[in-house]
């Protein structure tokens, strides 16, 4: 069934002078604007589209691509301020309101927000709110420990920072996890740690067990050959050291190198670690 505020393919049924009329299915037959057009469009065709509402109360059809689809969270730049809330610029050229009511603080133009689409029931507009919390699932899932999930960066804390996992429930991943830079607003792919007796979810950014090993076990091997084989650090190294040379806890680096030692493909040494060399 076809929804407002999602995409769908829809047939392109008739040609007029102001577009295309696609079949919309339950919603009967939409209007996709002639400035949407493109030359291979034509009657009989199949067409990618995001249906709204327009200002003038009419569904329509847009080719172009939202940030975010309703019952979707997205990073969007407030493009204006007026007086019934702040719009937001959320890829689509009919901007999305997010009420006053709707803010937890104050939009401020040009800065951009973690946003929900919604479609108000009263209007059947599509708007946004910074009120995350409550558009997130209650219970954690169910989700099992090293399963790999899409996140999307919520907002800083004090231990570390919020995440989205795959656009419903909430995690953390602390700061003791973070081995790169990471922003609100950014997608990236993470994993679950631990699903606590609270019902919260612990996470990281690294695939843990002997898939983090292996991940982390190329990277000292690709920074190996890139200094001739040698690199002074070894499991006496300090910590801090560790991390900035090699992005990860000195914990990982130790298990790694010796993962590797055991594999023998590098030798420990007081003077570091070595690339074991094939002489055949």
């Amino acid at each position: 069934m076809l929804q407002l505020g999602h995409k769908a393919t829809l047939k392109i049924v008739k040609k007029v002078d102001f577009g295309f009329y696609l079949d919309g299915l339950n919603m009967g037959e939409i209007l996709l604007p002639k400035r949407y057009m493109t030359a291979d469009m034509e009657v009989g065709k199949d067409v990618d589209v995001f249906v709204f509402l327009d200002g003038e109360e009419r569904i329509v059809a847009t080719t172009e691509t939202p940030f975010a689809e309703e019952g979707q969270f997205g990073w969007m730049k407030v493009s204006k301020i007026e007086n019934v809330g702040a719009f937001l610029d959320w890829g689509v050229s009919k901007e999305l309101l997010v009420p006053f009511s709707e803010q937890k603080v104050r939009m401020v133009e040009g800065r951009y927000y973690l946003v929900y689409v919604y479609l108000d029931k009263l209007t059947e507009r599509l708007a946004a709110t910074m009120k995350i919390e409550k558009h997130l699932a209650k219970d954690h899932g169910n989700f099992k420990v090293g399963q790999e999930v899409e996140l999307m960066i919520w907002t800083a804390t004090e231990v570390g920072y919020k995440a989205i996992i795959d656009g419903k429930y909430q995690g953390v991943i602390y700061k003791n996890e973070i081995f790169d830079t990471i922003s609100t607003g950014q997608k990236t792919k993470g994993y679950i740690k631990k699903v606590r007796e609270d019902g919260k979810i612990d996470l990281t950014l690294e695939p843990i067990g002997y898939v983090k090993v292996d991940k982390n076990a190329q990277k000292i091997l690709t920074l190996l050959s890139k200094t001739k084989g040698h690199m002074p650090y070894n499991d006496k190294t300090d910590p801090e050291v560790i991390y900035k040379i090699f992005g990860m806890s000195k914990k990982v680096f130790k298990q790694t190198i010796g993962s590797l030692y055991k594999q023998r493909q590098i030798t420990i040494a007081d003077t570091g670690i070595d690339l074991v060399v094939d002489k055949k």
